[in-house]
């Protein structure tokens, strides 16, 4: 791997590769950042090393993309620190679009309760074992979730045959298109 790495943050990444080989699915940077996938079964495992083993004790944020593709359409981020030797790293798990399930790593962080409750809220994916998944925007009762990109195709439906209208008023006409 061709990494552009400091002394520090090159020892956690041969700790992890080294004690989680089969785990550890790919190592990367990109946009100055460095992430590390791993197989969902592992993330608890591999957390719970990355705290006490590395001195990643602030977990600054868990977030969710949807990337919308057939396989792996599902993405979990956990954005964590080390203050001690002033690391960041992005751990990431894909998850298939049928049952997008991942373990909770409330176990390890109690402030990860809120994130994963926020990206269960958004998009769909349940943490098993988190002490209180339920939704914390949405309404209860509520069955889509708003940033899942399929959400769009299932609450919007606009006819067939709908047109954009254009606009009727002139009052940006004489400032803006003269």
């Amino acid at each position: 791997m061709d990494l552009d790495l400091t002394k520090e943050f090159q020892k956690v990444i041969d700790g992890l590769t080294e004690n989680f080989s089969e785990k550890v699915l790919n190592v990367y940077q990109s946009t100055g950042d460095t992430f590390v996938l791993v197989n969902p079964t592992a993330i608890v495992e591999i957390c719970t090393y990355l705290k006490e083993e590395q001195n990643f004790i602030y977990l600054a944020d868990v977030f969710g993309a949807d990337n919308f593709t057939a396989e792996n359409r599902f993405e979990v981020i956990y954005n964590m620190a080390s203050l001690k030797d002033q690391i960041r790293l992005f751990v990431k798990v894909q998850l298939e679009e049928n049952e997008p399930t991942v373990a909770s790593v409330t176990g390890v962080w109690k402030s990860a309760n809120w994130y994963e409750r926020e990206v269960y809220d958004m998009f769909g994916i349940t943490f098993t074992d988190h002490p209180d998944m339920r939704r914390i925007y949405m309404p209860e009762d509520y069955e889509y979730f708003p940033c899942a990109k399929s959400f769009l195709f299932l609450v919007f439906r606009a006819p067939l045959n709908c047109q954009i209208q254009p606009l009727t008023s002139n009052r940006y006409e004489s400032r803006y298109y003269k």
